[in-house]
């Protein structure tokens, strides 16, 4: 029998063996789990991450640790590689070879909050506000020059008070944002996600990332209410909408806080 042994020049898979004296080998196994992976760029926000990937693995399983990497919500991402990627698509499905980039595109929660997000000083007078009165928060000074100078939208839903009433099936419009921007919410149930939309982009926040929602009847016009979406820990996180129509404040706080609602 003649000896065998590895060919150096040959193919790049690793063989392992075990080897008798005279240098026979007696098994063979070849280690192909560089074939089963594959080494791609990560592009979000002109930064390029290097990942090494499995090639059975998902887009959705993909996302994950590119939140990881990101800090974009795995829920608040779009993958594109010669096109927009599906969850369930894995890397094989996409040919996806060494070298490859894939952009990411989406928003982080700070994204999200610094659309409307207040001054240092509005901060100040925020906290001030709710620390030293118990003023309706509509009549708080940052609100009141928010609400008066935007006034009531155009396009304000109708509002009924003291009428509580479920979700409708289509978005909530006709809001705004502390920064004057038209606000379209959208309760994707199924996928236990808001969607807060306005001209320039639509985030989809996880609902169970969302800590708590304050709301507060406006003041002469008790039909509608400013409501705080909190994303993050502290109270300087919230998100604030305006003109929410009032019938639809307890159905919106029951959906994204857990309360499944029955009708």
């Amino acid at each position: 029998m003649s000896d065998k042994s590895p060919d150096p020049g040959g193919s790049d898979e690793t063989t392992r063996g075990t080897i008798t004296e005279s240098g026979n080998v007696l098994t063979q196994e070849t280690d192909k789990s560089a074939e089963n992976s594959v080494e791609f760029k990560v592009i979000f926000n002109k930064q390029k991450y290097d990942v090494n990937f499995p090639l059975d693995s998902t887009a959705s399983q993909l996302k994950a640790h590119v939140q990881s990497l990101t800090g974009v919500p795995a829920a608040m991402q779009k993958l594109m590689y010669k096109g927009l990627i599906k969850d369930d698509m894995t890397l094989k499905d996409l040919k996806i070879t060494k070298g490859a980039k894939v952009m990411v595109v989406g928003s982080t929660l700070n994204d999200v909050l610094s659309v409307s997000a207040p001054s240092k000083k509005e901060i100040q007078e925020e906290a001030a506000a709710s620390t030293e009165s118990k003023q309706p928060l509509c009549q708080q000074k940052l609100h009141k020059k928010v609400l008066e100078k935007h006034g009531k939208p155009d396009d304000a839903m109708p509002g009924i008070k003291n009428v509580r009433e479920p979700l409708p099936s289509f978005p909530l419009s006709g809001m705004y944002n502390k920064a004057g921007g038209k606000v379209r919410l959208t309760f994707k149930l199924e996928q236990d996600q808001l969607w807060i939309g306005t001209k320039d982009r639509t985030d989809k926040i996880p609902m169970n990332s969302i800590k708590t929602i304050v709301s507060e009847a406006l003041d002469g016009h008790e039909e509608y209410h400013m409501m705080g979406i909190q994303l993050g820990p502290t109270e300087a996180s919230r998100y604030w909408v305006y003109w929410v129509p009032a019938q639809f404040v307890e159905a919106i706080k029951d959906a994204v806080l857990g309360k499944w609602q029955y009708f």
